[in-house]
C-alpha cells in the first residue's frame, strides 16, 4: 500500500512540474513581448534597447522569476536610500534583502532606465553610442551593477545569440504607448489551472474579514480559497448565490476552484484597453473575468460565439 502512495505522489508531482514548466514564458516570448518597451526607453534614455533586453531576460529568467511575477521587477533592483515606493523582500547576497516592487512591467523598466541615467557611477556609459553593446556591457560590470564576474559577457551573449542589437538603431519603428497592452501575469495552480496574480490588482480594506478585497475595472472581486463554495461566499458577503452565479457567468454545475476569481458585483460592458492580445493558455472567458467584462459582450464585440475558439496572438476587442 505505501508503495502504491509514493508512485501515486511522485506522479502527482511530474503533473504538477510539468504543467509549471508549460506555463512558463520562453526567452523569444520574453524578447517579443518587452521589445517595444526596450526599444521606447533607448529613444527616452540613451540606453541601447539590446542592453535593457540582455538585462531583462538574465535578470528576471525570462520574466519567470519570482520578482518578476510578484513585484514586476525585471531587472532585481533593490530598495536603496530614499525608495517610497512598494516592497517585496528576497534572500539575495543578505537574507531578506528589500526589493522594489511595481505596479506593471512598464514601470519596471523606466525605473531601470532612470536607475541608470540619475546616478553617477553609470554616466561614463552614455559617452559610448548605442550601438556599442559590448562596451555598455562591460561598463555595467565595471560600474558595480552585478557581482557576477562574468557579467558582461553573459549579456553579450544573450544578445548575439538573439539578434538583440537588430533593436539598438533609434530610426527603428514600434507601436505608439497606447497601444501596448501589457499582459496579465499568471501563475499556476494544479487545482484551478491558469489565474491572474491578484498583486496586479488594487487591494481594499475588508472590515468584516481578513479575506483579501479586490478593485478591477470599478468591480469588485476576491480570490477562492480552500472550503469556499458559492454558497459559503453568498452567505460571506450578504448576498445570494445566484447573483454570484449571474455576475460570474456560471451554472450550478460549474466548479469553484482554488485560486479563482470570484466577482461580488456585475461585471462591465467594456474594458479599460481597447484591445488584448491573446496568451498561451487563454480563453474567452478567462479575458473576460481578467478585464471584468460581460462575456455575452466580449463575445458580441468580437462576431463570436460561447463555443469559438481563439488562437494565440490573435487580437480582440475589448471596447
Amino acid at each position: 500500500m505505501k508503495t502504491r502512495y509514493f508512485f501515486v505522489a511522485i506522479l502527482f508531482i511530474s503533473i504538477i512540474s510539468s504543467a509549471f514548466s508549460q506555463s512558463k514564458m520562453s526567452r523569444k516570448q520574453y524578447i517579443e513581448k518587452y521589445k517595444d518597451i526596450a526599444i521606447r526607453k533607448m529613444k527616452d534614455h540613451g540606453i541601447p534597447a539590446s542592453i535593457t533586453l540582455a538585462q531583462g531576460c538574465f535578470e528576471s529568467g525570462n520574466g519567470n522569476s519570482r520578482l518578476a511575477r510578484k513585484a514586476n521587477n525585471h531587472f532585481g533592483i533593490k530598495c536603496h536610500k530614499g525608495w517610497k515606493g512598494r516592497k517585496i523582500y528576497q534572500d539575495d547576497d543578505s537574507k531578506g534583502e528589500c526589493f522594489r516592487k511595481y505596479k506593471n512591467a512598464s514601470e519596471s523598466f523606466e525605473d531601470h532606465s532612470l536607475f541608470l541615467t540619475s546616478r553617477s557611477r553609470y554616466s561614463f556609459l552614455f559617452k559610448y553610442k548605442s550601438t556599442d553593446y559590448k562596451k555598455w556591457a562591460h561598463g555595467l560590470k565595471k560600474a558595480g551593477y552585478a557581482t557576477n564576474p562574468k557579467y558582461a559577457y553573459r549579456l553579450i551573449k544573450i544578445i548575439e545569440d538573439n539578434n538583440l542589437h537588430q533593436y539598438d538603431n533609434t530610426n527603428i519603428k514600434i507601436k505608439e504607448e497606447k497601444d501596448v497592452i501589457e499582459v496579465p501575469i499568471y501563475y499556476f495552480s494544479a487545482n484551478a489551472g491558469l489565474y491572474p496574480d491578484p498583486s496586479q490588482f488594487k487591494q481594499l480594506k475588508n472590515p468584516h474579514s481578513s479575506r483579501n478585497i479586490y478593485m478591477n475595472n470599478g468591480t469588485k472581486f476576491i480570490i477562492a480559497e480552500k472550503n469556499d463554495t458559492f454558497q459559503s461566499i453568498a452567505n460571506e458577503f450578504n448576498i445570494y448565490s445566484w447573483q454570484i452565479y449571474r455576475y460570474n457567468e456560471l451554472s450550478k454545475k460549474d466548479e469553484l476552484k482554488v485560486g479563482q476569481m470570484v466577482y461580488l458585483e456585475k461585471k462591465k460592458r467594456k474594458g479599460k484597453p481597447k484591445i488584448h492580445k491573446v496568451n498561451t493558455g487563454e480563453t474567452l472567458y478567462s479575458i473576460s473575468q481578467f478585464y471584468a467584462i460581460r462575456l455575452s459582450r466580449l463575445l458580441k464585440m468580437n462576431g463570436k460565439t460561447k463555443s469559438s475558439g481563439i488562437r494565440e496572438n490573435e487580437v480582440l476587442k475589448l471596447r
